[in-house]
């Protein structure tokens, strides 16, 4: 009888109700992931960790600690209440903790330990955007932080009540779709509504609208069920399917936002030429000039039906990228979904979704595709029926030209399957003290393979590490690396090693962030980046905007960072 190989304790059961856990979990409280024995063997290779390293196990199941009481005066409260009504304010700690974190690995693996930091005074659930006015005018007024809430997805630290204050939950009430226009092709929603509502609103809209013709928003972050619409346009976020459909920067049209000022309401002209847009200026404002209370945007046709399914694999990440390159340069149309993984993460790949041995023969001995080397491409071709035919016939082309071979649409179907999902198994191994994140940076086409270099270097220089990346995002002009990395250690190890990759990563050209924002994670950098002259006009709208400083302070979009902070 062979013995079974050592396996940890995988938690398989869902939260204990009111625990850490319950507040850290992602998705459902009933998903759950592990990682696979092939792949956890290969995280065990990769972080070299023996059977002792997984005998301290923290699954954040306990109850809540003692919590600091809420420092806002009853008084005030009182008025909040009179606002909203007493039902949708919360002062109890389990809510107070809960709205207080989003889901940056760094948050999540100090809760499960019992770890708090800043803790909201309070959580308010506007019913409108009249409540929300009267709530900034009051907050203002009394010199009260807000801090917003859209659906809780923030991995930089975004809504982390640093100054106190309260929090302003959107998806409870203000997540409604208000009006779907076919005949402009534009939807107007409220700010909290969250990613599945709003695209289920807009496939049924026959039904719920009236309308001829079904419809797509064609946002689909890794966040998609976890995320407000409010949210992805705040942070800057990008889809997965942005190389088709853009990202909420290019889909948005107008927003309504509430700011200690004044309310700004922007026009819905697809265009103007009447000087600098204001609404461009509120797009990545991250909640530091207000609250964003309605948007219209652009949506598309739903037609899944002429969904089309690839996969290449490449002999090497230079030749996946050529070819990328040229699909993205060929002004035949674009792939919605567009992947490549580099060699670690095609490795990777394989570890967590084992071949047969027959195949693995093949592609290594017969077709040259050799692990190490071996790249993986995969993507989706959507719109009218003759334009995808015609877009997944030229990405046949070029692939085979650059020297890939088509796996067919089984690792594009196995992957959209996963898509919001795969993330779950950091949670499941974060119990014992190795961390799993990501950080991302675009890059243009000629700075690529430094910048790629130069993270990855970094990476291998620290032992007992994990880092692989992929290329996502796609633009004639250049594309997203998109790194993922393991730590083994304790919660400033890990920090020490991000810091370490994104400082890797600007000095080589990159930016700081490609899609998942500045919040207060990434302040250090954001100064050097964009230089004094951006950054002061960045100030003289916040002066003008919030001139108390009430709309989440505390280091957002690096706009008070003490001079020792910045990297």
């Amino acid at each position: 009888m062979t013995e079974k190989k050592f396996a940890p304790d995988w938690t398989d059961k869902p939260p204990v109700p009111g625990s850490y856990r319950s507040i850290v979990k992602e998705g459902r409280q009933d998903q759950l992931e592990v990682p696979s024995d092939k792949y956890f063997r290969q995280l065990q290779k990769d972080l070299q960790l023996d059977e002792s390293f997984f005998k301290n196990k923290q699954d954040g199941n306990q109850p809540l600690g003692p919590v600091p009481a809420s420092p806002l005066d009853p008084r005030f409260l009182d008025e909040i209440i009179a606002i909203v009504g007493e039902k949708n304010v919360q002062v109890d700690d389990y809510n107070r903790v809960k709205y207080s974190y989003g889901k940056l690995a760094e948050e999540m693996v100090s809760l499960k330990r019992g770890i708090l930091h800043e803790i909201t005074g309070a959580v308010v659930h506007p019913r409108d955007k009249f409540d929300v006015q009267k709530i900034v005018k009051l907050c203002d007024e009394k010199k009260v932080p807000i801090y917003v809430y859209g659906g809780g997805s923030s991995c930089n630290k975004g809504f982390l009540p640093q100054k106190g204050g309260l929090t302003l939950v959107l998806n409870t009430h203000m997540n409604k779709v208000l009006e779907v226009n076919e005949l402009n092709h534009t939807c107007r929603v409220q700010a909290g509504c969250m990613g599945p509502q709003l695209e289920d609103a807009l496939n049924n809209a026959p039904e719920r609208f009236h309308t001829v013709h079904r419809f797509t928003n064609g946002h689909f972050p890794q966040s998609f069920e976890l995320s407000s619409v409010g949210g992805w346009v705040l942070t800057l976020g990008s889809g997965q399917a942005s190389t088709y459909y853009g990202e909420p920067y290019n889909l948005v049209l107008a927003m309504e936002m509430v700011t200690p000022s004044g309310i700004i309401n922007t026009s819905d002209y697809v265009t103007t030429a009447t000087g600098p847009r204001v609404v461009d200026m509120l797009k990545g404002s991250e909640g530091v000039f207000g609250v964003l209370v309605e948007l219209t945007i652009k949506i598309f046709r739903y037609m899944p039906e002429n969904r089309k399914y690839f996969s290449y694999i490449f002999p090497s990440f230079d030749r996946a990228v050529s070819a990328a390159r040229e699909i993205c340069q060929g002004q035949f149309g674009l792939p919605a979904v567009f992947r490549i993984s580099d060699s670690f993460e095609t490795d990777n790949a394989f570890q967590m979704y084992p071949q047969p041995p027959v195949i693995e023969w093949a592609l290594d001995k017969i077709l040259g595709m050799k692990p190490g080397k071996r790249c993986l491409c995969m993507g989706t071709v959507e719109g009218e029926a003759a334009f995808a035919k015609l877009v997944k016939k030229k990405i046949a082309r070029i692939a085979t030209r650059h020297g890939g071979f088509s796996t067919g649409a089984g690792p594009s179907k196995l992957w959209e399957k996963d898509r919001y999902t795969s993330f779950l198994i950091g949670e499941a191994i974060s119990d014992y003290d190795i961390i799993m994140d990501t950080v991302e940076t675009p890059v243009k086409w000629d700075n690529l393979h430094h910048i790629h270099d130069a993270v990855l270097n970094y990476a291998r220089s620290i032992p007992g590490t994990t880092c692989f990346g992929h290329m996502s995002h796609f633009y004639p002009y250049g594309t997203n690396l998109y790194f993922i990395f393991g730590v083994r250690g304790s919660v400033q190890d890990y920090v020490n090693y991000r810091t370490g990759l994104v400082d890797a990563m600007v000095k080589a050209g990159g930016s700081p962030s490609h899609h998942h924002g500045v919040g207060k994670l990434m302040h250090q950098w954001i100064e050097k980046f964009l230089g004094k002259e951006e950054m002061d006009v960045l100030r003289v709208l916040k002066q003008h905007f919030d001139p108390n400083n009430i709309m989440n302070p505390g280091y957002q979009l690096g706009l008070d960072v003490p001079d020792e902070l910045k990297r």
